[in-house]
């Protein structure tokens, strides 16, 4: 495996928490929970947001949907490995906008570590930032925001 070069992980940007909770429970509450977690700011709908839907499952999506019905989805489910790891895409410009081509979304890969008995880090890597294109440092300034 090799390391990833310094542009990649400027192109990145990392986040963890340590939960107290077992492992397989802290990986179900991100995936069955995930309405819970996901800020409800942030959404692309122009309606209010009812919930947002994850379907933990290759090939599944996250959605929000709006009070009235209307659906965005916003990521694809590219990886899951239950209990240790998901990965979905971001397919959200710098703009706030969906991004329709595939080859242009980051990734957000989540991992789960059991530090003791009763005990998860939970560790978030947004990752391949600048396939957004040139104003994909737009994103490392939102994180710093958040931060």
């Amino acid at each position: 495996m090799s390391s990833p070069s310094a542009h990649e992980h400027t192109a990145s940007v990392h986040a963890q928490v340590t939960l107290d909770v077992p492992l397989a429970q802290a990986f179900r509450i991100f995936t069955e929970r995930f309405d819970e977690i996901k800020p409800r700011e942030h959404s692309l709908l122009a309606v209010p947001l009812d919930r947002t839907v994850f379907e933990p499952r290759v090939g599944g999506t996250v959605s929000d949907v709006g009070i009235e019905g209307s659906v965005c989805t916003w990521a694809r489910v590219l990886v899951v490995e239950p209990p240790e790891r998901l990965v979905m895409s971001w397919d959200i410009t710098p703009e706030w906008e969906l991004e329709p081509d595939p080859a242009r979304t980051s990734e957000v890969e989540v991992r789960f570590t059991a530090e003791a008995p009763g005990r998860t880090r939970v560790e978030l890597a947004h990752r391949h930032l600048d396939r957004h294109g040139d104003r994909w440092r737009e994103f490392l300034n939102l994180a710093a925001d958040d931060g």
